[in-house]
C-alpha cells in the first residue's frame, strides 16, 4: 500500500483516481502530477514501482499544498474573516450559509436539525 502526504491511498485503483484521496488534490490536480511525473494515466497503484512512488510524492510536497497544511491555512482565513468582522466572517460564526444561498427553506445542511418552535395554543 502506497503511503503519500501521510495518507494510504488504494492500490487497486488507477493513479488520477487514488490520488484524489488526499485531501486538496482533485481530479485535475492528480492528472497534472501524473503529467509532470512521466505516469501513464491508465497504470494502477500496484503496478508502480517504489521510485514512481518516490517520485509523486516528492512532486506532491516540493509543488502543492496538501493535508494538513492546507487544513491549516483554510482554518487561519476563516478566523481571519471572523476576526474582521465582514460579512462572510459574521456568515461563519453563526453557523449559516456563506455564499449567498437562501436560508428561508433548505440550508439544513449548514444549519443542522430543525428545532421545533412551540405551537400556538387555543
Amino acid at each position: 500500500m502506497a503511503r503519500i502526504a501521510g495518507v494510504n491511498i488504494p492500490t487497486g485503483k488507477r493513479v488520477p483516481i487514488a490520488l484524489t484521496y488526499i485531501h486538496g488534490i482533485g481530479q485535475h490536480t492528480a492528472e497534472e502530477i501524473c503529467k509532470a511525473v512521466n505516469i501513464d494515466l491508465t497504470r494502477r497503484v500496484n503496478e508502480l514501482s517504489d521510485a514512481e512512488v518516490l517520485a509523486i510524492r516528492e512532486h506532491i510536497d516540493g509543488n502543492i499544498s496538501v493535508e494538513g497544511d492546507l487544513r491549516r491555512e483554510v482554518a487561519t482565513n476563516i478566523k481571519r474573516l471572523m476576526d474582521l468582522g465582514c460579512y462572510r466572517g459574521l456568515r461563519h460564526r453563526r453557523n449559516l450559509p456563506v455564499r449567498g444561498q437562501r436560508t428561508h427553506t433548505n440550508a439544513r445542511t449548514r444549519k443542522g436539525p430543525a428545532k421545533a418552535i412551540a405551537g400556538k395554543k387555543k
